[in-house]
């Protein structure tokens, strides 16, 4: 490695959305133990970019309704610049991360992180996080709740829509 290339620190921000009412209730409810419902988000160059329904959004870290997150794991470092980073997600906004492709089981929030952790540090994220999804989908009452839970649009307020690489 270059010493001279600049490097920039990359950390996954993990929220848990049903704040702590998934460790109790999941076993009741799904006959199995989850700790979270988990929304993340990659903190890197001094912004927080999360994926919704409204598209790729940023704020300033910790900056949604959300707040602090649960947990932050440090995915390690890119020498990526900031410039090709917002040209990378504002080709995925108008392709494969636009808001109408939200789908709250198969490409979400976490689907978004995973994919850009790995192009920023050659990392994935955790994978109970990225399992959640077909856990609760292998289980009867998953299956029922499914149709009411793919109408969901998870879109956590307090970020701004990116839209092209000039935000």
């Amino acid at each position: 490695m270059d010493k001279n290339i600049p490097r920039y620190n990359v950390q996954l921000y993990i929220y848990d959305l049903s704040r702590g009412m998934a460790r109790s209730l999941s076993p009741i409810m799904l006959g199995k133990q989850l700790d979270g419902i988990w929304h993340t988000a990659i903190v890197a160059y001094g912004d927080e970019f999360f994926f919704g329904g409204e598209g790729i959004s940023s704020c300033s870290p910790g900056g949604t309704m959300l707040g602090n997150p649960d947990t932050v794991v440090e995915l390690g470092e890119t020498e990526v610049t900031e410039e090709i980073f917002m040209d990378y997600l504002s080709s995925l906004g108008e392709t494969t991360y636009r808001g109408d492709r939200y789908r709250l089981f198969e490409h979400n929030c976490n689907t978004f992180t995973n994919e850009v952790a790995q192009f920023l540090t050659g990392r994935t994220i955790p994978s109970y996080i990225t399992d959640l999804p077909s856990e609760v989908l292998a289980t009867p009452f998953g299956q029922i709740l499914r149709p009411i839970l793919d109408s969901i649009h998870i879109a956590p307020p307090g970020g701004n829509v990116i839209k092209d690489a000039a935000c």
